[in-house]
Formats: structure tokens, C-alpha cells, sequence
């Protein structure tokens, strides 16, 4: 895609930030995050409902994006939701790469990934199964559990991986008293695995 396309291009955003990342394998970097508006996986636990609405975002300019992140003195963006591949995503990832940052992906799964990403975390639901393209490239496996069920869902979801793939349990915070310790004996029995926790929760920080 040429500059000019790039300069012409808008993303629905929600909220856009800087902040320190929370959750998953780059737990404690800082991080210029863009939520995108659209989803349609509906998970029963998502504290970002108000990104579901694919009319509820802002059309905001490629290039203005960039900017405020560069403005941060960010030097990773995360493109968020929602569900993000939603929308064409090859635009913003050139244009953060040609401003010298890294781009970062949190997914679903359920749409194919468009763009070239330097990380790509996918977090699949068992009510919506991922594709199985978006299984062999993603760098971080992330399955939120509450029950003996995830966990087994878990299992299933990681032989479906690339053999460099992270794999991390996530306890759903909602019930995390019961989630945590599930989480504990199934890492001890399967140290392939790690857990990510919610740290910008404890922290109270977007």
C-alpha cells in the first residue's frame, strides 16, 4: 500500500492511550494502546462492551494515530478491542513500522489477520473457535479460564500451535478466588504454560 492510501486511511477508534502493559507475555512495557469499535464474539466477562458497536468508534486518520503515539515517546502500539481484524489493518502497521515502532495485535482470532505484526496475542473463546491460519501465527496463547472446561479447552487449543508459541492461562478476574487457584495446579502440572494475571487491574491503571 502507498503513502497516499495510508494518509487517506481511518480506523474506528474508541479510546486510544499510554499506559503499561497489563496482561500476557509483555506484562510490564509500556505501551501506546488503540481500541478499535466492532465485535462480534460477545464474551460474557468483557469489561470493554463498549467497544462491540462497530458505529460506536471515531473514523480517525492513520497518520493522527501515529502521531499521538510518537507524541508519548511510545515505541510499541497495541491495536486492540473489540475484535480488531474487523477492520483492514495492513495501513496502520505500515505506517507505525515506518515511524520506527513496533506494532502489537490482541485477537480473537475469528477474522483472518490483515497487516504485518511484530507480536501477535491471540485469546481465542471456546463459543467462537479461532481460525485455524490465526492458530500457526500467533507468538501468545491466551485462554482465559474459570472452570475445569477452559482448562481442557486450553489443552486442545495449544496443540493447534506453532511449536515457539508462548502459552499463558489467564484467570477471569470476575471469579479470579476460584480462577487463580486453578490456574496454580495447572501450570504446576503443565510448566509449559504460565500464567498471566490482570496486574493493571490490581494497579488500577487503563
Amino acid at each position: 500500500m502507498n503513502s497516499t492510501n495510508i494518509g487517506q486511511a481511518t480506523l474506528p477508534v474508541i479510546e486510544e492511550f499510554y499506559t503499561i502493559q497489563g496482561e500476557g507475555f509483555h506484562t510490564g512495557r509500556a505501551a501506546y494502546f488503540i481500541r478499535l469499535a466492532g465485535c462480534d464474539v460477545a464474551c460474557p466477562w468483557c469489561d470493554t462492551r463498549q467497544a462491540w458497536s462497530k458505529n460506536a468508534g471515531s473514523p480517525t486518520n492513520i497518520h493522527l494515530l501515529v502521531k499521538h503515539a510518537q507524541q508519548q515517546n511510545a515505541n510499541i502500539v497495541v491495536i486492540t478491542g473489540g475484535e480488531p481484524c474487523m477492520h483492514p489493518l495492513e495501513p496502520i502497521t505500515q505506517a507505525v513500522h515506518d515511524a520506527g515502532m513496533r506494532i502489537h495485535l490482541e485477537t480473537s482470532g475469528t477474522y483472518a489477520i490483515s497487516g504485518s505484526w511484530d507480536w501477535i496475542a491471540l485469546s481465542p473463546k471456546p463459543h467462537r473457535e479461532p481460525l485455524q491460519q490465526n492458530l500457526t501465527i500467533a507468538n501468545e496463547l491466551k485462554i482465559v479460564i474459570s472452570s475445569e472446561l477452559d482448562l481442557r479447552w486450553a489443552k486442545q487449543m495449544a496443540t493447534k500451535t506453532n511449536a515457539a508459541c508462548h502459552l499463558q492461562l489467564q484467570p477471569e478476574w470476575a471469579a479470579r478466588e476460584h480462577s487463580i487457584p486453578l490456574a496454580v495446579e495447572f501450570v504446576k502440572r503443565n510448566p509449559q504454560w504460565r500464567i498471566s494475571l490482570q496486574t493493571h487491574k490490581f494497579m488500577q491503571i487503563p
